[in-house]
């Protein structure tokens, strides 16, 4: 659970750096300038990486564990995706992003408590 509890936290992280590296992006000219641009663009790779991290330390946590358990704390990354936008690209929350925010964490609560009966 520890691990899969860390890949939501890298897989956040991931997409901020990927969004920061899409915003450095100069303008789209052609396909071989984008892929120039991107392989040029450190925050995009690191971006990248966090997301094969994130990749491998899925996969050792779903080797010793269930899928339907593991898997919905996934979503958890939607929620610190939310709270990085906010706090990195100064995005606004409003009541419908609150309370999907909520919604998730009390889905990702009830799963846990059902794997456990």
């Amino acid at each position: 659970m520890i691990l899969v509890f860390c890949c939501t936290l890298i897989g956040a992280a991931a997409q901020v750096l990927i969004k920061s590296g899409a915003n450095d992006l100069g303008p789209y000219d052609s396909i071989l300038s984008t892929i120039r641009g991107i392989l040029n663009n450190y925050s995009l790779l690191a971006g990248y990486s966090l997301y094969g991290i994130s990749t491998v330390l899925l996969v050792l946590a779903l080797r010793h564990s269930e899928l339907s358990l593991l898997y919905p704390v996934i979503a958890l990354t939607y929620v610190w995706v939310t709270i990085l936008a906010k706090v990195v690209f100064h995005e606004q929350f409003n009541r419908f992003k609150i309370a999907g925010v909520v919604v998730i964490v009390a889905g990702v609560a009830l799963l846990g408590r059902g794997a456990r009966e």
